[in-house]
């Protein structure tokens, strides 16, 4: 079994691990750093997880030269990672804002430390509205720290963060956490793991009649996958 240190080590030199600093505005390089991470993770045949580091939140105004054609690229690109055939994990520490919020929210499985304050950055005297909000509001559109949070920039703590479940887990010894996590989250892999994560999204938006077919379909391939099996 792997070091609780060696699993990140060894994933950072496989190229499966993406850092996002959040202190820094958009750009073309972060879109090109989720776009690469998800390159290597699909062309690669194992089921490690990515890894995804976030922390750091705006300190001063970051919108000035933003288009909405970048934030539409930084916006597929997290569509791609959320929906990676394979596991993704987030290490969030400290202050955790705007492109670090926006990438921890499209992961799967997330550790926090105690120290984490996750914010909706602020600038010209309002929320940044991207899709960070459309996430938070699908965890609990009247929990009172998230529409804090989205209407008025207020940090979400940890505590708060943890019992919305906007975080899996609060710990001081991330490399514990990420060794069990990682292999907690190896028993359902390739696309399987995608299409369950998808059936979860499209529950909070589509109805019990349209997605009966889509279950039923996908519970359909899972009974042929078993008698293959049980026949070979």
């Amino acid at each position: 079994m792997n070091s609780p240190l060696g699993i990140e080590a060894q994933l950072a030199a496989e190229g499966l691990v993406l850092r996002i600093d959040g202190s820094k505005p958009l750009s073309a390089e972060a879109v090109a750093a989720v776009t690469a991470v998800c390159d290597r993770a699909e062309d690669r045949a194992d089921q490690a997880p990515v890894i995804v580091q976030v922390s750091g939140a705006p300190t001063e105004p970051w919108t000035e030269e933003l288009t909405v054609s970048l934030v539409s690229k930084w916006e597929r690109a997290l569509r791609r990672l959320e929906r990676l055939p394979r596991p993704t994990i987030a290490i969030a520490e400290g202050d955790c804002g705007g492109i670090a919020l926006d990438a921890l929210l499209a992961t799967d499985y997330r550790i926090a430390t105690g120290s984490v304050r996750l914010t909706v950055s602020v600038d010209n005297g309002a929320t940044w509205p991207g899709m960070a909000v459309y996430r938070l509001a699908n965890h609990g559109v009247f929990a009172a720290a998230i529409r804090r949070a989205v209407l008025f920039g207020t940090p979400i703590e940890a505590a708060d963060a943890l019992s919305m479940h906007l975080v899996d887990e609060v710990t001081e010894d991330v490399a514990d956490s990420l060794t069990r996590t990682a292999e907690r989250t190896g028993a359902v892999q390739g696309s399987e793991l995608a299409i369950r994560r998808q059936l979860m999204l499209d529950a909070t938006i589509t109805g019990f009649e349209e997605a009966l077919g889509v279950h039923l379909a996908a519970c359909d391939r899972t009974l042929r996958r078993a008698a293959s099996a049980a026949a070979a």
